[in-house]
């Protein structure tokens, strides 16, 4: 891995943000932090991996060699994909998902992945590895395996692909042997109760947008109001099929800008969280996390960006 990025990726990431601007309106404390999430929580198999197992306990097939494993691609620009029984899911730069082994070790980071196993679950190499939207480049590290390469790591864990995760999206190696789970941005096991109450995820139409902590996508409303205060014009059966999605710390948060993000009360005494001082809402039109059905709708709905913008609205 190249100097430079080595050393950005073991740096440590200062914990403390800035006061929240009070600018778009009076609600500028934030709620409680969430609570911790638990950090063995796994995702189910059920449905999503193939479970298969063939003797060696690592999910491989058929005949097994004894070759070296073939020098894996870089992993390029890492990104967040989301899946909708995993949730947000860790991909490399070509949209493979990344993987974790419950054998490894995170603290401190060692692979315990070599020989067959390695073949059948590439080691992600670390040289030019970096972070995209919504992935903390904290998180970003590496470790030296038995043949001297360097692996990639996230959260301290060593990250593999799976050889027979052929295409983008594919997830066909969550489960296997009990012991293989897709990685969340964090380095945790990919599910949706690890999701913080709002992230980002590349939709691969609309680039990067924010969603909640089901994973499902969230949505400005061009008739609101975000200066000098945050003001939402959805009301009565508007709501109804436009939910406002509830207040959430900005702690709880991965990927979306700070300023501006924070509760304000609507009208009606609820109150309703903002990116950027705009009011924030899902779609009932929406059946499943991924799904972007309220984009562009009555030329007056938009899927929102990191930074608050609505996506491909007209100019105003």
């Amino acid at each position: 891995m190249k100097t430079s990025w080595r050393t950005a990726a073991l740096v440590a990431t200062a914990a403390s943000v800035l006061a929240l601007t009070t600018a778009c309106g009076q609600d500028n404390v934030t709620p409680p932090a969430a609570a911790a999430q638990n950090v063995g929580a796994s995702a189910s198999a059920a449905g999503i991996g193939t479970g298969l197992g063939s003797g060696n306990g690592y999910g491989a097939d058929g005949a097994q060699s004894s070759a070296s494993p073939t020098p894996a691609a870089p992993a390029g620009k890492l990104t967040v994909a989301t899946n909708p029984q995993l949730g947000n899911v860790l991909t490399d730069g070509s949209g493979l998902t990344l993987y974790r082994f419950d054998k490894d070790t995170a603290e401190p980071p060692k692979t315990n992945c070599d020989g067959d196993c390695a073949t059948t679950w590439p080691p992600v190499p670390a040289d030019d590895a970096n972070a995209g939207a919504g992935i903390d480049k904290a998180m970003l590290g590496e470790v030296t395996r038995a043949d001297g390469t360097k692996q990639l790591t996230i959260g301290g864990w060593p990250a593999y692909r799976y050889a027979k995760d052929l295409n983008s999206g594919d997830v066909n190696g969550q489960g296997v042997g009990g012991k293989w789970f897709a990685l969340a941005p964090n380095g945790k096991k990919a599910s949706l109760a690890s999701l913080p109450g709002l992230s980002v995820r590349k939709d691969p139409k609309l680039g990067d947008i924010v969603v909640d902590k089901n994973g499902r996508t969230v949505y400005r409303f061009l008739k609101d109001k975000a200066w000098p205060k945050s003001v939402s014009n959805c009301t009565g059966a508007c709501l109804e099929k436009w939910p406002a999605v509830a207040p959430v710390s900005a702690d709880d948060t991965q990927g979306v800008k700070k300023k501006g993000l924070m509760p304000f009360t609507r009208p009606d005494g609820v109150k309703q969280m903002s990116v950027n001082c705009w009011p924030i809402y899902t779609f009932t039109g929406d059946k499943a996390p991924g799904d972007t059905n309220g984009q562009g709708v009555g030329g007056t709905w938009y899927a929102v960006s990191p930074e608050g913008k609505p996506i491909g609205a007209p100019a105003q």
